[in-house]
């Protein structure tokens, strides 16, 4: 599942200039999106997007902003003119505003005045070079919270983990308290589970070996279980799990009405990771609703209006497709 297709370089790249590191990547974002097909269509986008932000010099992390922008206008049906548009709003990804607010440094004589008017809106601009202004690390602090998510004393990698890394290192973190250390099973087993009559072995501690066999699943319950059976070490065991398939194939999610301005709809698939409203909530116009993410692309909606969250429809953490209704303004 990480091997990407081999795309061919062509004469194409000396049009669309993606570095040859993002290339597979972007095509994998794209795939994700479901905007595999449109492959082309992306390049050019990209091109283009580049020829917007003033012919920037594309190397992590300013090629990834220019990528994100070229998927996030393809997923939207969107043009340079229409980014331009004063008459149109949109939410650009994070990535974006980070690279034109100077997050990533500044180019060469800046970036286009009427790119930064309309991609900023509002957002403060950052002169200079971003790291002189960071807040030093503090280790002490972060060993604290971090003891606090482990439940024991971190150790140096963890906390350095921690302070890269917060948001990956505590879903990290959270895995492995639902889950236990899963890095002991085979990496196949891992992301696609076992078929019927397959036996895996497992060193669970250094001398300490588990033979595992899954024998059968059995009917979905009324509760949305499913019980498993397995053999461990030649004794029978039984599990029960949430089968999300039957959620999932049994509840439709609600979908945006286009010409509905109180509805707020997912622009791509993604996960919720942020919800910053509750319902009830008085919000005015620019105000952050919530954080959607798609293949490490992160985007935040704000509110179009000024008006009332009458109902939030998306929970944190769930995946959602384009066009589902994340939440109601009225």
């Amino acid at each position: 599942p990480f091997e990407s297709p081999v795309l061919p370089a062509t004469a194409d790249l000396y049009q669309h200039e993606i570095p040859g590191g993002q290339y597979t990547n972007l095509y994998q974002q794209a795939r994700a999106l479901g905007l595999a097909d449109q492959w082309r269509t992306i390049c050019n986008i990209y091109a283009e997007v580049n020829r917007l932000f003033g012919d920037i010099i594309k190397v992590t992390p300013t090629s990834k902003a220019v990528g994100d922008m070229a998927l996030f206008m393809v997923a939207n049906d969107l043009t340079c003119t229409d980014v331009l548009d004063s008459q149109q709003s949109h939410d650009f990804p994070a990535s974006v505003i980070d690279l034109i607010g100077g997050m990533m440094g500044q180019p060469i004589g800046g970036f286009p005045d009427e790119v930064k008017q309309k991609i900023l809106k509002g957002h403060k601009e950052m002169a200079g070079r971003p790291g002189d202004s960071l807040e030093p690390a503090d280790f002490n602090k972060a060993r604290e919270e971090l003891a606090k998510l482990t439940g024991t004393e971190p150790t140096r990698q963890q906390l350095i983990s921690y302070l890269l890394y917060p948001k990956v290192f505590e879903a990290f973190i959270k895995h492995h308290a639902d889950y236990s250390d899963t890095s002991k099973l085979p990496t196949p087993v891992f992301l696609y589970g076992l078929e019927p009559d397959e036996e895996v072995s497992m060193e669970l501690n250094p001398g300490k070996t588990a033979i595992i066999k899954f024998l059968a699943q059995g009917h979905e319950q009324p509760d949305g279980s499913r019980p498993l059976f397995f053999e461990v070490n030649g004794i029978p065991r039984e599990v029960s799990i949430v089968d999300r398939s039957i959620a999932d194939s049994v509840h439709q999610r609600a979908k945006a009405e286009p010409d509905n301005p109180a509805h707020i709809g997912a622009t791509m698939p993604g996960m919720v990771v942020a919800i910053h409203v509750n319902s009830g909530d008085q919000v005015k116009k620019g105000d952050r609703l919530l954080v959607l993410e798609a293949m490490k692309m992160e985007t935040t909606f704000h509110a179009e209006r000024d008006g009332m969250v009458s109902r939030i429809v998306a929970q944190q953490g769930a995946a959602i497709e384009t066009g589902d209704l994340l939440l109601v303004i009225e």
